[in-house]
């Protein structure tokens, strides 16, 4: 599923996540946790699949895969104070 979001919102995403969640994510997910920093980061890595188009806040990412977003969105929800 593809989805298309500013970066800035990914960046909040990641800003919202608590200290360890690079390293859930990616246990969860099976993959190295700099795969996951590189997500959030807007740097391409292997099995990450995004593209990033210049505009309004931070530009346009538009994501081939969402696991490593749906993943982040849960544990920011599950640590909502």
């Amino acid at each position: 599923m593809t989805k298309t979001i500013t970066f800035n919102e990914l960046r909040k995403v990641k800003d919202s996540l608590p200290t360890g969640s690079m390293e859930a994510i990616a246990q969860e997910l099976g993959i190295d946790a700099d795969e996951v920093r590189s997500y959030f980061g807007g740097k391409g890595a292997d099995g990450v699949g995004f593209h990033i188009e210049p505009g309004p806040d931070g530009g346009l990412v538009m994501l081939d895969d969402t696991k490593i977003l749906e993943v982040a969105l849960r544990i920011a929800w599950e640590n909502k104070v």
